[in-house]
């Protein structure tokens, strides 16, 4: 065990520029998929839960698509588009709409009728109610959808290297090539699952601070403070 933990040590050191590239890669390809996955699927969310009868249909078909396996998915996009970073990031635009759609539809939908009554009786448009009201308040439910699409895309970009895009799946894949690759292969599964972790960690703590309850609670508390003893 402290063998193969010598030598992985050892590969890091001789290949730590390699290592660097191919893990900022890797974390570029997934925040790809999953930025140009939200610029459709946010405002999708907010429509179908503007129109519900397109909610059912909208999520489903989101479903449908999640529902294809990995290698499928980016076989099928290989064929069209040929190896590369491009095919795993269209694959991953797509596997990462469910989560946002339903998470953006959750939040939107579960906004307090009585807020969304007190801001027309103020006067306000449906724009200024999206604006101001519903999407605050939603915007911890959308960011727990995005964390799930992040740490997600980060597993199947992995899957991608098979597939000519690079990043740390391309260093397991070397270490799965020779006869005692264990050093090789660990080399590239820590990094992996680490960004995944740690972004998981960072997407959780953005969650919470957005959380309306804490941003009311962090307000009534600075206003006590503020206020005269």
């Amino acid at each position: 065990m402290f063998e193969v933990l010598s030598d992985v040590i050892q590969y890091y050191m001789q290949n730590f520029s390699y290592i660097s590239q191919e893990f900022f890669r890797h974390f570029l390809m997934a925040a790809y998929g999953v930025l140009f996955a939200a610029i459709v699927a946010i405002p999708l969310g907010i429509t179908i839960a503007r129109f519900g009868r397109l909610s059912n249909w909208g999520i489903q078909l989101a479903n449908i698509i999640q529902t294809i396996p990995h290698l499928a998915m980016l076989s099928i996009f290989m064929i069209a588009m040929g190896l590369g970073a491009n095919t795993v990031v269209v694959a991953l635009f797509f596997y990462s709409i469910l989560p946002i759609v339903k998470n953006t539809y959750t939040g939107i939908v579960n906004v307090d009728q009585v807020l969304l009554d007190s801001g027309k009786a103020m006067g306000m448009t449906k724009g200024q109610l999206l604006r101001m009201v519903e999407i605050p308040l939603a915007l911890s439910v959308i960011m727990a959808g995005l964390r799930n699409a992040l740490v997600i895309a980060i597993g199947i970009v992995a899957i991608g290297a098979f597939f000519g895009a690079g990043g740390l799946g391309d260093i397991i894949i070397r270490g799965t090539n020779v006869t005692d690759g264990t050093a090789i292969i660990l080399a590239g599964a820590i990094p992996t699952a680490l960004m995944a972790i740690i972004t998981d960690l960072i997407m959780g703590t953005l969650e919470k601070l957005l959380h309306p309850v804490k941003s009311v609670k962090d307000d009534k508390e600075n206003v006590d403070h503020a206020a005269p003893a």
